[in-house]
């Protein structure tokens, strides 16, 4: 015989504890992570409730750190995970960073190394190989465009200036900020990130466009080069 569950469903919660009804009553900030994704899960099984699954979600993902970069097919391998809920929270997910990026999305200006950090430390922070990035400034620092030129270890013979320069060309760019991450959390530079520096900013004054600093970018902090003396 079949022991009886003992798992609490959404209707077994009293109303004012249920996380539609709470967050209709106090706004979303006043809700958990796994209250939030069951509100985007909606059900659960006939032997889980839906705050269940979504504690397991999370528990599996070790938090939404690692939810927020899993495929379809990831998290379509936990049980009462289908390919309908997998598609939800990918949607989600993806929403949430079109809306963080939302501000900047309006011409951001850059007057600070903070400014420039601040735009690309969400999509950056989390990377496990070095992404070198340059962003592309219009004559009020204003940025046009932002492109990837190199994923993997950061070295002067492989970030090529003609790779550089050549994004700053076709977008009529006055300067440009590069940025490279290091997936350790640690934004020290190392001696090859001070040799890449010198390089393109030689290469921007004898070309006429400024290379206005190099960043890196550790979890939630960052180095200016130009403000350590590097160039």
């Amino acid at each position: 015989m079949t022991a009886p569950t003992t798992s609490l469903m959404i209707r077994d919660f009293p109303e004012d504890e249920r996380p539609r009804e709470r967050l209709i009553q106090d706004g979303p900030q006043s809700l958990s992570n796994h209250e939030l994704l069951a509100i985007m899960l909606r059900t659960g099984s006939k032997d889980e409730s839906v705050l269940q699954l979504a504690n397991r979600l999370l528990t599996t993902f070790e938090g939404l750190r690692l939810l927020k970069d899993a495929s379809v097919d990831e998290m379509m391998s936990i049980k009462g995970i289908g390919s309908a809920k997998a598609v939800q929270i990918m949607a989600a997910v993806e929403l949430g960073r079109r809306i963080h990026r939302l501000q900047y999305e309006d011409r951001y200006v850059i007057r600070s190394p903070e400014d420039a950090a601040n735009y690309v430390m969400e999509d950056m922070r989390f990377l496990t190989q070095e992404h070198f990035v340059c962003l592309y400034l219009n004559t009020k620092n204003q940025v046009l465009h932002q492109q990837t030129i190199f994923i993997g270890s950061l070295n002067a013979s492989i970030v090529h200036p003609r790779e550089v320069f050549k994004e700053a060309f076709r977008r009529s760019a006055a300067s440009f900020i590069c940025l490279h991450n290091h997936p350790s959390g640690d934004p020290s530079p190392s001696r090859e990130d001070i040799d890449v520096t010198k390089r393109l900013n030689e290469c921007g004054k004898l070309i006429g466009i400024e290379l206005l600093d190099h960043l890196i970018i550790g979890d939630q902090k960052f180095i200016s080069l130009k403000e350590k003396g590097y160039m």
